[in-house]
């Protein structure tokens, strides 16, 4: 999907960090791929020098690729992807945006996690839709059948039609890809009759330039096809034009093996004639050099071997005065320590107090508001039983008292000490959601080990303010918490279908707690990024690194 967008990069010649760009591509293309991943390294560092953000995007892009091509640095290549990602988010640039979730859907494929490759090859959908770039739709609607194939046959079917409908005509060697991706999954499923129709609606889309490649997969699929349904005289025949035509191109294979040997051997035998010449020169140059050196070296040891006897004297005498002067420091250092630690101990108390009172009784203040909303309501149309809403209502008081007593006590791990992160997220979305007000859905993946505590605290409390945010100003009725833990890094995704506002009329020091949520995430050194568009919902993405 992104080669086009490689391919087209207008690069100078005079620019240096253009020239092993463009070196970079072409190793890569000739397989040299060491090579290239050397050059585009280069090529980003000079990019970087200059603040060149689009061009360092596209090295990141071209790194990601080479590195995810090889088993040992497959993990290695996704934080390129991520850093690609992060430039298109903070561009909101749609190209970006569709390649940049595409690639994520191929990453996770390769490893079949079921959940994380639909959901980046749908929202790389959506980018391909708004862009209006059909073969980008196509690629992605035949990319899921490929997956569905050994999850969902319905599902897969679906995406292959879809596909073959997308695709442009002009399109003929994806037309005959998909074609071919069809047929095998009918083969799978063992509906040869559809196997068969989907290569021969394959085989319209051979042409010149590759026929002999593709006549050898599709006679090879004929083949298989007319043995299963038993027709082994069709079977036989497509047998025998696949090995001719394998053939033919493993001597033509061979043919060019054995004059790419012959070109290399004659360059060999010429380079090693002058090698020898160059090393004879050598030899000759260092007799010459070694016997400067050698007289050179014995006046300057001599001298040098008196200067240093004299130097270790003096260093000895200031190693004890910087001794005494060490100690002293030492001690002013802790007395000092000492005094800071006490006020910092103090400052955090009062700190800790403050937020546990904004967190734990804001979110359920925020709660118990929707409740007797709804009560309110209810009065009128009478669509639940009232007691049972009472009921709610009180418990949430109930909580409330319960929140403030725990906070008065000093005990702030709460229900993340004693269950964790997760559960208590989605209690906390399911209390929320009680109220029939707001449907809220935690998604989670990775989440089986615990984090550490004071940790899982900070996300918590994370979490809890951005669903206070959304139902104090986004006017939503569904909301998505995505909590996904990938190696080192705990990703947290929140969106949800409100209003939206426009980000840039929005004090980041005041407005939408937003500050106050940038402050938290900092302190665990995390990223923080907000994607809003007014009537278009938010998405809030944010990074931790986990030690």
């Amino acid at each position: 999907m992104c080669n086009t967008l490689l391919k087209n990069i207008q690069l100078n010649p005079n620019d240096s960090a253009s020239v092993y760009f463009k070196e970079g591509l072409q190793l890569d293309r000739n397989n040299h791929h060491f090579k290239a991943y050397k050059f585009l390294i280069r090529a980003k560092e000079l990019y970087q020098t200059k603040n060149d953000a689009d061009s360092i995007a596209l090295c990141n892009l071209a790194i990601f690729k080479i590195l995810r091509g090889n088993e040992d640095t497959q993990e290695e290549s996704i934080e390129f992807l991520d850093d690609y990602h992060n430039y298109g988010a903070k561009k909101k640039d749609s190209m970006k945006l569709m390649t940049s979730n595409y690639y994520y859907a191929s990453y996770y494929f390769e490893d079949s996690i079921k959940t994380l490759t639909p959901h980046y090859y749908k929202k790389s959908l959506v980018y391909a839709k708004g862009l209006k770039r059909e073969s980008s739709q196509a690629n992605i609607y035949s990319n899921l059948g490929l997956f569905y194939t050994s999850y969902k046959n319905d599902s897969a079917k679906y995406f292959f039609e879809k596909a073959l409908k997308t695709y442009p005509k002009e399109n003929t060697t994806s037309l005959f890809q998909a074609h071919l991706n069809y047929a095998n999954f009918f083969q799978k499923i063992k509906d040869y009759k559809q196997a068969l129709n989907q290569l021969k609606k394959a085989e319209t889309y051979t042409t010149d330039q590759f026929s002999k490649n593709l006549r050898k997969v599709i006679y090879k699929k004929y083949s298989e096809c007319y043995s299963e349904i038993g027709n082994s005289a069709l079977s036989l025949k497509y047998m025998q034009k696949y090995i001719s035509v394998k053939d033919s191109l493993d001597l033509q294979a061979k043919n060019i093996a054995i004059s790419e040997l012959n070109k290399k051997y004659n360059n060999a035998e010429q380079e090693k004639i002058i090698l020898e010449e160059q090393q004879k020169s050598k030899e000759r140059r260092n007799l010459l050099i070694g016997a400067i050196i050698f007289i050179v070296l014995g006046g300057t040891i001599g001298l040098l071997t008196l200067k240093n006897s004299r130097k270790k004297q003096q260093l000895a005498e200031q190693e004890k005065a910087l001794e005494v002067q060490k100690n002293l420091t030492l001690l002013k250092e802790q007395e000092i320590t000492t005094i800071n630690a006490m006020v910092s101990g103090q400052e955090k108390e009062r700190k800790r107090v403050a937020e546990d009172l904004h967190d734990n009784l804001g979110s359920v203040l925020a709660t118990l508001k929707l409740h007797f909303e709804n009560l309110k309501m209810n009065q009128e149309t009478q669509k639940m039983d009232q007691d049972i809403l009472f009921d709610k209502t009180e418990n949430l008081i109930d909580e409330a008292y319960l929140k403030v007593r725990s906070i008065a006590h000093a005990k702030n791990a709460g229900v993340i000490a004693e269950k964790g992160l997760l559960i208590a997220v989605q209690m906390m979305a399911e209390k929320i959601s009680s109220a029939n007000k707001i449907s809220i859905e935690v998604v989670h993946f990775g989440l089986d080990t615990p984090l550490e505590n004071s940790l899982e605290i900070a996300v918590f409390r994370i979490v809890q303010e951005l669903t206070t945010n959304v139902l104090k100003h986004a006017n939503a009725s569904q909301t998505t918490i995505n909590l996904s833990r990938h190696e080192n890094t705990l990703n947290i995704i929140v969106e949800d279908n409100g209003k939206g506002f426009d980000i840039t009329q929005i004090d980041s020091k005041t407005g939408m707690g937003l500050h106050s949520i940038r402050t938290r995430v900092e302190h665990v050194q995390g990223e923080f990024i907000v994607d809003t568009t007014p009537k278009k919902g938010t998405t809030v993405i944010i990074n931790i690194p986990i030690e």
